[in-house]
């Protein structure tokens, strides 16, 4: 698949680019700094903080194995 890096827009391709969708180690870490760094941000909350209280929540039940014989780590 063929992409332009994120950071420095320098075309890369998946079957090329080890660090794909980033043309670099050095881009692929800069993109990561700037996380770290807060300077991306997403935009919209996943849900709206007033919605929290009663209404249309769903429950979901998952039915785990159990693993009471396991022993802990």
């Amino acid at each position: 698949m063929k992409h332009k890096c994120p950071i420095c827009k320098t075309a890369t391709d998946s079957a090329l680019h080890a660090d794909f969708p980033f043309c670099s180690e050095r881009c692929r870490e800069r993109d990561l700094g700037n996380w770290a760094s807060e300077k991306y941000v997403v935009s919209e909350p996943i849900f709206n903080e007033d919605d929290s209280g009663e209404g249309d929540r769903k429950t979901i039940i998952l039915d785990l194995p159990d693993r009471s014989g396991e022993a802990e780590h």
